[in-house]
């Protein structure tokens, strides 16, 4: 029972550390307004991440291309690693730190905008989609944790969560997600 508690609590604390920072909000805004720009623009979301941060970036995309709140059209997005059979062939036949930045050459447009989800920020395939989305005109937003790692100095928008621990950081990560979704979708379809 204590350690449920201790849990709860430090999953309160590390987002009582974000209401508190004035900056991370107004960085949490300045990405919904990008990324409403975007979409009235006629260009696209996408998102990268491994492990947990993939099935983040795969629920976030969901809710962009389904709904949050509102019934409405949907808003195109998507989760780079969903298509296996891409995501295989590159890793064998490359490596799998080109597994992203390949389909970000494949889809991605000047405009569009690509979340990129690492709780450490230094994942080797995330860094290379976040060069290769630079390099095409892509605006790059990296959500990861306390010090944003190498993606600190690459992203255009960098939300670093205030927190060295990945379950509490990616539990803020989908806590951001879903503020990011509500407010694009009340801007777009209100």
């Amino acid at each position: 029972m204590e350690r449920i508690k201790q849990a709860i609590s430090e999953s309160v604390e590390v987002k009582q550390k974000i209401l508190s920072d004035n900056e991370l909000l107004e960085t949490i805004q300045k990405v919904a307004t990008t990324c409403i720009t975007a979409y009235c623009e006629g260009n696209k979301v996408l998102f990268c991440g491994n492990g947990g941060s993939a099935a983040d970036a795969q629920h976030l995309a969901a809710e962009l291309t389904g709904r949050f709140y509102i019934d409405r059209e949907p808003l195109p997005a998507e989760a780079l690693h969903v298509n296996t059979s891409f995501l295989t062939a590159v890793a064998n036949d490359y490596s799998y730190d080109e597994v992203f930045s390949r389909m970000i050459k494949a889809k991605g447009k000047k405009g569009d905008i690509l979340i990129s989800l690492s709780t450490s920020g230094n994942s080797k395939n995330i860094l290379r989609a976040i060069e290769s989305a630079n390099a095409l005109g892509i605006i790059t937003v990296g959500m990861t944790g306390d010090k944003g790692g190498k993606m600190k100095s690459l992203c255009d928008f960098l939300i670093n969560v205030p927190s060295k621990d990945t379950p509490r950081i990616q539990e803020a990560h989908i806590l951001i997600g879903h503020i990011l979704c509500e407010l694009i979708e009340q801007r777009l379809f209100n």
